[in-house]
């Protein structure tokens, strides 16, 4: 049956060891031959597109299971390829030879082996596989009319999928560049092969824009599409992604278009509070926080953020140059990193403990202000840009701090009105550092700004112009039979 070849997609581009090793050990949540063998249900519809935002969690052997830190797949490594590289963040609070293909990120002396690239890769074509499985059954006329989906529970899951792909897309294109455009279940082992193949960058890009327009389109006009899962995938998030493409496209009108019809949703704000898109027991209950994913205690399998242990284990530091990016006083420093406690509270979800259930937020509503921020002032409305700037500062200095501690007067003075284009941007520079620390933004910013080498030589990285792009993962480039090219330079 088709759907089985799309198996095969996902271990063929996952890069995973062998055959004994790895095939007789499913990816935790994927659809098994039995069941796909059988005739699909609404449930099986419903369970194909929730299991497709998996690859997105923190959860610890979260997709693959058996401690694979040989292979980068033991949580989700955005953190790694951000804000490590982008020296934010040390490996640890104190250097050891514990997982030094993380240090290699640091340093810049990273080559095609090393494990960060083929986690990333793992996650992002797993997604994709599990996503183009769901889009088979929910634009099958025959299996729709067969299982009698509602047509708008139809279309909310759908739109869900669209977004799930673009998103895994847009990962790997910023990642990687041009990557394997897989958009279906092949029908034959020859055509799984067949697409082992680079698309290039522009068209990996023409085919995330093709499905954000196509899941707008269908996604319900409101917050939750479903109340009682509301971590699902949202007309906000699609029109966000949306506006985030434009962004890294500099497609400045599109950007503060696509902003403007986020606005006219009515669903988003800045909380009163900076730490309350990251407070766990506020989930689903504030305002700020557009997608993330929903990390939960008790579930079976495993849906914990394994990240509250990883840096119980002493990992995830921040690196002197991040802290001292903060102004005096800045109340968002302590709720990103309690350096005495050495607890990332931003990742956990909780100014106390290191807890595991805490959400991976993606996308909120602070970082696209920014977003607009940064168009107004390319497309010449410094005081709009100013403006929002200041509306982020006065927010993070209202906010309560996180030890009880009063903000001294003078905290995050506003920024004066200016007509200088790259002061502006300056400003805006630093404020996302500090705005969206440990959110793995870092990296991709430094890339799209063209400040990576200069920032990042500057601190003693061995950042090279080729480094923009991460290289391929050589166990993909093996199985290709070298079909799958290498990035220059690597």
């Amino acid at each position: 049956m088709k759907y089985i070849y799309s198996i095969i997609i996902i271990f063929f581009f996952a890069g995973l060891t062998s055959c004994t090793d790895e095939l007789s050990n499913d990816p935790i949540g994927l659809l098994t031959k039995d069941q796909v063998d059988s005739d699909p249900t609404i449930t099986t519809i419903e369970s194909s597109v929730s299991s497709s935002y998996l690859p997105l969690s923190n959860t610890l052997n979260g997709i693959i299971s058996d401690w694979r830190w040989d292979l980068g797949t033991v949580f989700r490594n955005d953190i790694v390829l951000q804000d490590i590289a982008a020296n934010d963040m040390n490996k640890k609070w104190n250097p050891d030879g514990d997982q030094a293909w993380m240090d290699e990120l640091a340093s810049f002396t990273f080559t095609p082996e090393n494990q960060a690239f083929n986690g990333i890769w793992v996650y992002d074509y797993e997604g994709i596989s599990r996503v183009n499985i769901a889009i088979n059954f929910l634009t099958d006329t025959e299996i729709v009319q067969k299982t009698g989906i509602d047509d708008a529970r139809k279309k909310q899951l759908l739109a869900e999928a669209y977004f799930l792909r673009a998103f895994y897309y847009f990962d790997l294109v910023n990642n990687f560049g041009d990557v394997p455009l897989v958009l279906k279940s092949p029908d034959s082992f020859e055509e799984a092969f067949a697409v082992s193949v680079r698309a290039s960058a522009d068209e990996v890009r023409t085919q995330i824009n093709s499905d954000l327009t196509a899941a707008k389109a269908i996604a319900p006009d409101v917050k939750y599409p479903d109340v009682a899962e509301p971590w699902r995938a949202s007309k906000g998030a699609i029109i966000a992604l949306q506006a985030k493409v434009a962004l890294y496209s500099n497609d400045w009108s599109a950007v503060l278009s696509l902003i403007t019809e986020l606005d006219a949703l009515g669903f988003y704000s800045l909380n009163g509070n900076y730490f309350d898109s990251f407070d766990a027991s506020k989930e689903f209950a504030e305002d700020e926080v557009i997608f993330a994913y929903d990390h939960r205690s008790g579930e079976t399998p495993n849906n914990t953020n394994g990240l509250g242990d990883v840096i119980g284990w002493g990992f995830f530091a921040p690196t002197d140059d991040f802290i001292n990016a903060f102004e005096a006083n800045d109340p968002r420093l302590l709720y990103t990193i309690d350096v005495p406690n050495k607890r990332a509270s931003k990742i956990v979800g909780s100014t106390t403990d290191l807890i595991d259930y805490g959400n991976k937020v993606y996308i909120r509503y602070a970082d696209v202000l920014l977003w607009k921020a940064e168009a107004l002032n390319e497309t010449g409305d410094y005081p709009g840009a100013v403006a929002i700037i200041n509306q982020i500062r006065t927010r993070a200095r209202t906010s309560p701090t996180a030890d009880g501690s009063v903000v001294p007067a003078g905290t995050l003075a506003n920024r004066g009105s200016s007509t200088n284009p790259a002061e502006i941007k300056t400003w805006l520079m630093s404020e996302r550092r500090v705005e969206l620390g440990f959110e793995s933004q870092r990296f991709n910013d430094l890339k799209r700004w063209g400040t990576a080498k200069a920032v990042l030589t500057a601190l003693g990285r061995n950042y090279q112009d080729h480094n923009a792009l991460y290289p391929i993962p050589q166990k993909d480039i093996d199985k290709s039979g070298g079909s799958i090219t290498q990035n220059q330079g690597y």
